[in-house]
């Protein structure tokens, strides 16, 4: 069963670090690289907010009895098959991941013109947002 109180509740958390963020965002990469704090508040958020499209995308698989997904990028095929995020989201949000992989694991030397790049792509999470809310309005 569908848990849309849950939901609602990770959007709510999703939206409140995006606030966040845009108001610790630093107008240009030169402050940016200036502010070691807020280079490293922009990092966090980023991360916290890309785990929180994932869970509610777990959250979704779950209570629709999508099946175990084999990975968390299974998680996001799963919802693009049964329409509930379009292609490009789902894209968009495999993107988000591996980023969000760089940042916790430390992969590589975190490129800080790659975290700047996707601090103007907040608005992708404002589309997973509306596509999700979306579904959940038309849900039974």
């Amino acid at each position: 069963m569908l848990d849309k109180t849950r939901i609602l509740s990770k959007i709510a958390e999703l939206d409140s670090y995006l606030a966040e963020l845009k108001s610790v965002k630093p107008a240009d990469y030169e402050d940016y690289m200036e502010d070691a704090e807020k280079k490293r508040a922009c990092e966090r958020l980023l991360q916290i907010a890309v785990e929180s499209a994932i869970d509610i995308c777990g959250l979704l698989v779950k209570g629709l009895e999508l099946g175990i997904p084999s990975s968390e990028e299974d998680i996001f095929e799963k919802l693009e098959k049964k329409k509930i995020i379009a292609r490009e989201m789902k894209e968009k949000l495999k993107s988000m991941k591996g980023f969000r992989n760089v940042l916790v694991h430390h992969y590589a030397e975190t490129d800080d013109e790659l975290v700047f790049e996707n601090l103007k792509n907040i608005s992708d999470f404002k589309e997973f947002r509306e596509q999700i809310i979306k579904f959940i309005k038309n849900a039974k």
